[in-house]
């Protein structure tokens, strides 16, 4: 299996498909959270902490020449970590249009992880696209100077 951060949701859903139960799954997140490049003492700071989550999470992200955007994260949780790799997986290396555009229930649905996580690791979850997504609409504007608003992403998200 490649390394965490390179995981395509391809691969991912071959993964899943292969354990049989959420048990083993969870246990691969786990696993592959535990690859994760670690954030920098510097950058585990307030302003990188991700809100809404009940683990502590600090996410950068940032955008390439190419104009596509890389997501690092870490959690202080194993599986949230995992969970990290999800969306390492969805949003990493895609365009600020694309992540927008990118609608991530379809793909928790087809992992479980609207089944089998707590109401309090959704939320997280969903605070951790959110602020993906917040910075994606800011490189947005980087690049396009249209304004886009917040509120307007919003609407997109229902989408969801």
């Amino acid at each position: 299996m490649k390394a965490a951060t390179e995981l395509t949701l391809d691969e991912l859903y071959d993964e899943f498909d292969f354990l049989h139960d959420w048990e083993e799954r969870c246990e691969l997140l786990i696993d592959l959270g535990m690859e994760l490049e670690q954030l920098s003492p510097e950058e585990k700071n307030e302003e990188n902490r991700v809100h809404g989550c009940q683990s502590m999470v600090w996410m950068t992200t940032e955008l390439d020449e190419q104009g596509r955007m890389h997501v690092r994260a870490n959690s202080d949780a194993m599986l949230v970590s995992g969970l990290i790799v999800v969306l390492l997986a969805l949003f990493d290396g895609k365009t600020p249009n694309e992540v927008l555009d990118t609608e991530v229930k379809p793909v928790f649905d087809k992992l479980g992880l609207d089944v089998h996580l707590s109401t309090a690791r959704k939320n997280g979850l969903a605070g951790m696209v959110q602020r993906v997504k917040r910075d994606a609409v800011s490189y947005h504007n980087q690049m396009e100077g249209d304004g886009t608003t917040v509120t307007e992403i919003r609407r997109r998200e229902e989408r969801l």
